[in-house]
């Protein structure tokens, strides 16, 4: 059975963030992540962690402005030291919080930047960055996004990533594979998992159309999940779907699972 984690920043958001730890594990996870915990303290999100007995798996590198449209900054030549800057930011939280997977969003094209400059420079950033990671023992993700929910982004397809981590050449580089975004993108769901299952080192899912929970929508995630078990995957499973209508209710499909 996959170990489902339940994804704080789009469940359960009928509650102040904080008060979603608590909520998460009376609900039955055992497991949480969320995007960005760079707004609190690490020691504040450490006590929930150990009061509600729960383990957290995943969180992003900081983004950039995420208000003023910025989805990562890996690609940015200009923005090199920043980038740097906020693996350093992440490290200090992962050590506090015990996280070994964080994941980079490497950001929007750039109409004023040669796409081979960009490429270049997130090439250069990932493998600077999961170097940093691996002298701690972590591992740096990258997940790539569906144009149509995020127009623009850069990197769009597991086999575009994947040629990413080719050319950085590092060890504890591996995919983040969002179901939602790659059926979007790609489909050949199952297909794609099991030939790359090595080195994917997360999963999140989300029904399409909609983005909400398995069961809503055309993926047959009872089927998709069995095979992750049947291929040996060993990782987690991040819940990260918008709840329709709300989030207990959208949990029902859970059951099957064992655990709620």
């Amino acid at each position: 059975m996959p170990r489902f984690s339940a994804n704080l920043t789009f469940l359960f958001n009928e509650y102040p963030f904080l008060d979603r730890f608590r909520t998460a594990r009376e609900a039955g996870f055992r497991y949480v992540e969320y995007m960005s915990p760079y707004d609190y303290d690490p020691l504040t999100l450490k006590r929930l962690l150990e009061q509600t007995g729960l383990e957290q798996v995943l969180f992003n590198l900081p983004a950039g402005d995420w208000a003023a449209g910025d989805r990562g900054i890996a690609n940015d030549p200009r923005r090199v030291n920043e980038f740097h800057q906020g693996v350093e930011r992440a490290l200090g939280y992962a050590r506090v919080l015990h996280i070994k997977r964080i994941n980079c969003l490497v950001g929007k094209r750039l109409d004023a930047v040669p796409h081979a400059e960009q490429w270049r420079t997130v090439v250069t950033n990932l493998r600077d960055a999961a170097k940093r990671l691996a002298e701690d023992d972590r591992w740096l993700l990258v997940e790539p996004l569906n144009s149509y929910d995020i127009p623009g982004f850069f990197l769009t397809t597991s086999r575009d990533t994947l040629r990413l981590f080719d050319e950085a050449g590092a060890a504890n580089l591996t995919l983040q594979y969002d179901v939602y975004h790659m059926q979007r993108m790609e489909g050949h769901l199952t297909e794609t998992i099991r030939k790359n299952l090595r080195r994917i080192g997360h999963i999140q899912i989300a029904d399409n159309p909609g983005r909400h929970q398995p069961g809503t929508g055309e993926i047959n995630y009872s089927f998709l999940l069995t095979e992750l078990d049947r291929m040996g995957y060993d990782g987690f499973v991040g819940l990260e779907y918008v709840p329709e209508p709300d989030t207990l209710s959208s949990l029902g499909w859970l059951k099957a699972f064992g655990v709620t």
